[in-house]
């Protein structure tokens, strides 16, 4: 765009247009300025601001050694306890350092359940162990709930908030819910045991990782193993996907029969079942769960 001269009229009139529907209305100045031409010799001429670490060495030393510096001294705390303004530091908390997962964890965990000649003894390898994460957030360690000599053994994910306060597995509404469908075939918990694939509560119930599942893995398999039910019935779909090695989802595989194969080779019919944390959500597919049941009750009539 071309300057419009002072000395034409159209010119200005055009320019003057052209600012008012830009919206400039007002002058600021009595005469335009040049912002092009501007040059700032004063900022080039400033000499650099002193480094930081000069400032603060003489601010030491001007305390040091004027009339201040005995109160500054005073205020300066007389203990390593202490912060800057007298306020005690919170107390260090012991943290143990939480384990990541990998494949060293899951070898150890293997040669740690392998080890195992009882369930006592799986069980202070367990609560002794700190290769899984999940250990650091949980309460407790929720081993087993049941008769270890018995004929059935139910399997299922996780601990949830209530299993983790109390340290035994299904105890909360779901657990109250497995208790009615166990007395439903004429069983209860003295005449069942009852495990999770992950015996720690994942934090916020959260769905624990693939590598944690992994490395919990080798626990209830041994678990099994020891107790060597005569039935196994897999809650939900992360036990039964977890000890039956299929990606089958729960209501493909509910009701039909699996097997479990034990490190040993012993051979234990599985039943793949629904969860009673989703029945409480999903009721209509008690009936469901009811079925499988039945099965299981026949089962076990045929094996004794």
């Amino acid at each position: 765009m071309t300057a419009a001269s002072p000395n034409t009229p159209i010119d200005i009139a055009e320019l003057l247009a052209f600012y008012a529907s830009a919206g400039v209305d007002e002058a600021l100045e009595d005469a335009p300025i040049n912002r092009f031409a501007e040059v700032r010799p004063k900022q080039a001429e400033r000499p650099p601001a002193p480094a930081a670490p000069v400032r603060e060495s003489r601010l030491q030393e001007r305390q040091s050694s004027g009339p201040d510096a005995n109160r500054t001294a005073e205020r300066q705390p007389s203990s390593p306890g202490l912060d800057a303004s007298g306020i005690p530091d919170a107390p260090a908390r012991p943290m143990a350092a939480a384990a990541v997962p990998d494949e060293g964890q899951v070898l150890l965990a293997r040669q740690l359940a392998t080890s195992a000649s009882t369930l006592d003894e799986l069980h202070r390898h367990m609560a002794a162990f700190d290769g899984c994460n999940l250990k650091f957030t949980a309460k407790n360690l929720v081993f087993a709930d049941g008769n270890p000599n018995a004929d059935l053994m139910l399997v299922g994910e996780a601990p949830g908030r209530d299993e983790d306060l109390e340290g035994l597995p299904f105890v909360g509404r779901s657990g109250r819910l497995l208790d009615r469908m166990l007395a439903a075939i004429g069983l209860d918990r003295t005449s069942a045991y009852i495990a999770n694939v992950i015996p720690w509560r994942p934090p916020g119930n959260r769905t624990p990782t693939p590598h944690e599942t992994e490395i919990c893995r080798p626990f209830i398999e041994r678990q099994i193993e020891l107790v060597n039910p005569k039935v196994l019935v897999n809650l939900g779909g992360p036990s039964a996907k977890t000890l039956l090695n299929t990606t089958e989802g729960i209501l493909r595989l509910r009701g039909n029969w699996r097997v479990h194969t034990t490190a040993s080779g012993v051979a234990i019919p599985a039943m793949p079942t629904l969860h009673p944390a989703y029945l409480l959500r999903t009721p209509a597919h008690k009936k469901l769960a009811w079925r499988d049941f039945l099965e299981v009750k026949a089962k076990l009539r045929a094996i004794s």
